[in-house]
């Protein structure tokens, strides 16, 4: 048994899937017009850690995960780029390799299915023109707009009252819409540009993407449904109104969304100039290190980032590798899952993905691990299967001896051979400030 805080109601409810022991998990993607960052690798490490919970606790879980290759930000990037918005395809190549390596990096289960926008849009213009003939869509000069009056229980998902998200909105004079919050699910374009449709040439707007690859690749009711807080509205909501609108039964029991990556309390973004890829954080941590991170901290909690916690978290990391350095053998999921600490551990990971309480069963029982082998070797294989730490010896970085190191480094041995033992400790702690660990011998 597994709870899990359903946005969908706002409360913690114990899950059941749909089919017994089989669970449909969806994921939003990446829009790949430049490099994952934090809170992408937050997300899908996250989710990564559902989908081996789930796996361990015996379901078998069919995991999709899209690519939003075509996009408002993708189409900008290949003009500013190539001067031509046709070109989009060269940028989303670039990035999705990027993204692939971080995810491989990160130790991210590469998902069952990872469909992409541009090659399912045959399915997209069908799903269209099933929400016009039902009188949920329409068309106006080659653009279609989901009608926003013809699903009553709009905003029920984002706890958002219709009235009061029109007040401040207005159509605008040369408007195609009906109503101010209706939405894109097609934009046209120039003749010959993307994709032909009956409405016209023109290309797939940002929400209807992931209502139909959940329902191609998953079925058109879901288990579990998840991405980031930032979601919720309007994107999310936008995909309940649309699916329930077309098939009329609800389109997934369990949403579920991690909480942003702040920085000085502020939510990570571009614009604040407070952004870090993975790529920049991996030049300077272990991947591992970072997942170990991440999974340190509530998932649906907002995560204050700063490299002096990273910094301390790198030391814990280190210290559970030293601890489980051993070698072990192979364990089934059915062994583990006898070990009493590791009970202990999957109790927490089953209340909400409680990995902070998680991760104090395992501190606070590392002397008695280190004493006894059998528990130690099930800990060890539960926290690489199902957190995912590959638990290898962090790499010692080379340092670069500067002169500025040599001088100071002479400077020391001068007084040590003169006991001036307070200014050879100074120089000791100026050379580790350096990065430079010193191992006195005898005099």
């Amino acid at each position: 048994m597994i709870k899990v805080t359903n946005n969908l109601s706002g409360k913690e409810e114990i899950f059941k899937s749909r089919v017994p022991n089989k669970v449909d998990l969806y994921v939003c993607g990446v829009t790949p017009y430049d490099y994952s960052h934090l809170g992408h690798g937050r997300c899908y490490v996250s989710f990564d850690l559902l989908y081996r919970v789930l796996t361990f606790l015996g379901y078998d879980v069919t995991y999709c995960r899209n690519y939003t290759d075509i996009d408002d930000k993708i189409i900008k990037k290949a003009e500013q780029e190539f001067g031509d918005k046709q070109r989009y395809a060269d940028i989303t190549k670039k990035y999705i390799a990027h993204y692939q390596d971080d995810m491989k990096a990160l130790n991210c289960v590469v998902p069952d299915h990872e469909p992409r926008v541009t090659e399912n849009i045959d399915d997209i213009i069908t799903f269209i023109s099933g929400l016009i003939e039902k009188g949920k869509a329409y068309e106006t000069d080659g653009d279609v707009y989901f009608s926003i009056k013809s699903f009553p229980e709009y905003g029920k998902f984002s706890k958002h009252d219709v009235k009061d998200l029109r007040v401040g909105q207005r159509v605008e004079p040369n408007s195609k819409k009906r109503d101010p919050l209706d939405f894109a699910l097609w934009k046209s374009e120039l003749e010959g540009q993307f994709w032909q449709s009956p409405w016209g040439w023109g290309r797939p707007g940002w929400h209807i993407e992931c209502s139909v690859l959940a329902s191609k690749y998953l079925g058109t009711q879901i288990d579990i449904h998840a991405g980031g807080m930032d979601l919720i509205f309007p994107h999310h909501e936008n995909e309940i109104a649309q699916s329930e609108a077309l098939h009329g039964k609800p389109f997934a029991n369990y949403w579920m969304h991690n909480g942003f990556v702040q920085i000085n309390k502020e939510k990570m973004s571009k614009s604040l100039g407070n952004f870090f890829t993975l790529q920049e954080i991996f030049k300077k941590y272990d991947p591992m290190v970072v997942r170990f991170y991440f999974l340190n901290h509530q998932y649906r909690a907002p995560l204050d980032f700063s490299f002096d916690d990273l910094d301390a978290f790198q030391k814990s990391y280190q210290k559970l590798c030293r601890v489980f350095e051993k070698e072990c053998s192979q364990l089934t999921n059915e062994e583990i899952k006898k070990s009493p600490t590791v009970q202990k551990m999957l109790a927490f990971l089953q209340d909400d993905l409680n990995t902070p309480g998680m991760m104090g069963v395992v501190f606070e029982s590392l002397r008695e691990l280190e004493k006894n082998e059998s528990e130690r070797c099930a800990v060890k294989a539960f926290i690489q299967k199902v957190l995912g730490l590959n638990l290898q010896p962090l790499p010692e970085k080379e340092i670069e001896v500067t002169e500025q190191m040599k001088r100071l480094i002479a400077e020391r041995e001068t007084a040590r051979a003169e006991k001036n033992w307070t200014r050879a400790d100074e120089i000791r702690d100026k050379l580790v400030e350096l990065g430079y660990k010193i191992q006195d011998k005898k005099l």
